[in-house]
């Protein structure tokens, strides 16, 4: 490989290097705590939970319903990397206010969390539409590994040192814990901001590849473009039943990231606890992230997948009896097994099955699909929740969607979906 080649593949990992500081800090380990405690402290915690996961089905539901227009519209004007800039500075202004959200401010910071989660996951839909241009598919496995893989070390960095401000607030002249973790909300913009220029400035933006008969008026040449991808999913049949299992497992893994530390916080784990196990997943999940990219290519991408659900179906299980901190940090390692590179996997493998000139449209249904299932299991973990007085039996409720997403998966037929994007 050469040096121009690895300096491209390393622009566009960074971009999981940048984001991923939100995904530990903001979305995972800080702000939920935060939010439960500080900004939701005159709800009861069970209320602060359930309001958690409707923050979290809203933000989804606004990605989802716009991500299929702006990725097919990213395809006609050739302007990924233009969305993705804008996406991401909409989350970088967002999570850095989020500095202002005091105590019993619960509505502020849901509406600033909101409009983060709105950059953080229409950034990732143009993020992840380049990859099939920066990788080939024989390297698509590894690469999207590595990414993650540098995803988990950034946010594992920054969430190191934002957890040195919230426990030693006085180390960095700071008066206090809350203090702390308020200012801990200001780094991630920052790092966020600063490691996404190497994409911007190294990753080219994918050549337009018009479509015959295209309209020359964008938004109507985005809904020409949507209709057509509708017709022909006939024709990609087997990266659409991906697509349906994606939807269901991912479902169950985006649901434990954004509610597993407000629940540990509802069941009463120490707020030192739930921040150091989140921040022992994303160390753990550096090599992990590596070993199933290789692990695709000794099992196949689909088996490695499978070992993740299986796993990930055990946690479930396994979260229900949750009474102390050590059981709490004995699941946070076996997410940390196989969180990044199920997903890692995920987004390599759809990469494979679909024509590259038109990248950024079926990765947004790809996203799209992600995101419905970040509407339907916070609001499941939500109800539960408010319905039997405890999350308990919400953990558990996340069993079907990795078991309906394993069989399904066991449907895909990988070598026809990949001659049929080749063709």
């Amino acid at each position: 490989m050469d040096g121009q080649r690895r300096k491209l593949i390393l622009s566009w990992c960074l971009y999981d290097w940048a984001n991923s500081a939100f995904a530990t800090t903001i979305m995972a380990a800080v702000l939920p705590v935060f939010y439960s405690s500080v900004a939701g402290a005159n709800l009861s915690k069970t209320t602060a939970s359930s309001y958690w996961g409707y923050t979290n089905t809203i933000a989804m539901l606004i990605v989802a319903c716009s991500a299929p227009l702006l990725g097919a519209l990213a395809d006609h004007k050739g302007t990924k990397k233009r969305f993705l800039a804008f996406f991401a500075a909409l989350g970088v202004v967002s999570t850095s206010l989020l500095v202002f959200v005091g105590r019993g401010d619960w509505f502020l910071a849901s509406f600033l969390y909101i409009i983060g989660m709105v950059g953080f996951s229409g950034g990732n839909n143009f993020y992840d539409s380049l990859l099939p241009h920066v990788a080939g598919e024989r390297d698509m496995d590894r690469i999207s590994s590595y990414g993650y893989a540098l995803g988990y070390l950034g946010g594992g960095i920054l969430l190191a040192f934002n957890l040195s401000m919230i426990l030693k607030p006085h180390w960095f002249g700071i008066p206090d814990a809350e203090w702390g973790t308020r200012y801990s909300f200001l780094t991630v913009g920052v790092w966020w901001i600063l490691f996404s220029i190497p994409l911007l400035k190294n990753v080219p933006e994918p050549a337009v590849v018009p479509i015959p008969g295209e309209s020359p008026h964008p938004l109507r040449a985005s809904i020409q473009r949507l209709s057509l991808t509708f017709h022909n999913l006939r024709q990609y049949r087997e990266a659409f039943k991906f697509l349906v299992a994606f939807w269901l497992y991912n479902d169950g893994i985006g649901t434990i990231i954004s509610m597993a530390v407000i629940f540990g916080a509802e069941i009463n784990i120490p707020q030192g606890h739930l921040i150091g196990s989140i921040l022992a997943v994303q160390f753990i999940g550096i090599p992990f992230s590596i070993l199933f990219g290789r692990l695709a290519g000794w099992l196949g991408t689909k088996r490695a997948i499978f070992l993740g659900l299986t796993v990930y179906t055990g946690i479930s299980i396994g979260g229900y009896f949750i009474q102390t901190a050590l059981h709490f940090w004995i699941l946070a390692v076996l997410v940390g097994f196989v969180q990044g590179g199920t997903q890692a996997l995920s987004r390599s493998f759809f990469g494979t099955m679909i024509p590259k000139s038109r990248s950024a449209e079926f990765f947004s249904f790809y996203d799209v699909s992600s995101k419905f299932a970040g509407i339907i299991g916070p609001f499941v973990f939500g109800l539960v929740g408010q319905l039997t007085g405890s999350s308990r039996l919400s953990v558990v409720a996340l069993v079907i969607f990795f078991v309906g997403g394993g069989l399904t998966l066991f449907t895909v037929n990988e070598k026809e979906g990949r001659s049929r994007a080749l063709s």
